[in-house]
């Protein structure tokens, strides 16, 4: 599904087949779930590929490698860089970026002691669908800010997320919404959050959430077009007296949320605050990006 005998990877600074690029049964990555990675998406524009906020996923991915001690000798440009290179080998446009940092052997409980670049990409459709979402809140919290970096893009930190989203399956519904170890709306296994009320939306504040590129966006977005838009605590029982609600995240782009638990939202997803803000992510992500020549 991702790879066949004639795609190209970038590996350590080379570009390399995907059947040919291999790893270490005793990377720390492996054995314990240390290891950085960032998803991004790339779309077929007027001027030729374009990355949708490249710039921003590589800072993250540098951020992230900061704060849990893996030493990354790679700028945000030639990061950049590498993307499209791994796209115009493979002849993608519309695609799926995966860029991992992943370490070398090392059995202890310490820094690396080498670390290793993957970035692969493949076509990929929206994460959860382009049908609207039944959720159900999930038993299983988001990390104590406390006991990791929430605020980074870790490998290891999404057991969480598959643990939430397989139990979720399990029950019948689309996907999970995760509450925070106070017991406060948190995010989705894989998105972040957004609720309409009284024509105006709230979104959980950072501390307890991935700080989302696409969340950012959709900030823009409702500064752009003049909507009111609150960062804030909320629980669960004040997201089910919400008019409307929608995830966003990368790989999910935007998606409405017709149900959390046994409360329909009411507000036609046609009229909502959300519906308006996907259509302008659609034709956003198609613009030329500012930041990196489209190829």
């Amino acid at each position: 599904m991702y790879y066949n005998n004639n795609t190209v990877v970038y590996l350590n600074r080379k570009m390399v087949k995907a059947i040919e690029a291999n790893g270490d049964l005793y990377s720390q990555t492996l054995q314990y779930g240390y290891g950085v990675f960032e998803g991004i998406r790339s779309y077929a524009t007027a001027n030729g590929t374009s990355i949708f906020k490249a710039k921003e996923h590589y800072e993250r991915l540098k951020k992230s490698c900061d704060l849990i001690h893996i030493p990354l000798d790679y700028s945000v440009e030639e990061l950049v860089d590498a993307s499209y290179q791994v796209l115009a080998q493979n002849n993608l446009q519309d695609a799926y970026l995966r860029p991992v940092v992943y370490l070398e052997p090392n059995m202890s409980l310490s820094k690396p002691t080498g670390v290793n670049l993957l970035i692969t990409a493949w076509e990929w459709g929206a994460y959860l669908g382009d049908k609207m979402l039944n959720l159900c809140t999930s038993p299983y919290q988001r990390p104590n800010p406390k006991s990791v970096h929430v605020e980074a893009k870790v490998t290891g930190h999404y057991i969480n997320s598959i643990l939430a989203t397989v139990h979720a399956k399990e029950n019948g519904y689309d996907e999970a919404l995760l509450l925070d170890a106070a017991g406060f709306v948190a995010e989705g296994p894989g998105a972040n959050l957004f609720m309409e009320k009284d024509g105006k939306l709230f979104t959980p504040a950072l501390g307890n959430i991935l700080p989302g590129i696409t969340r950012a966006t959709v900030l823009e977005m409702c500064a752009e077009l003049g909507l009111s838009c609150e960062e804030k605590q909320f629980t669960p029982e004040e997201l089910k007296t919400a008019d409307s609600a929608f995830y966003c995240g990368t790989a999910a782009e935007i998606i409405g949320i017709a149900q959390l638990d046994n409360y329909r939202f009411p507000l036609d997803w046609s009229e909502s605050l959300g519906k308006k803000l996907q259509e302008r992510y659609s034709k956003l992500v198609r613009e030329p990006q500012p930041e990196s020549v489209a190829r």
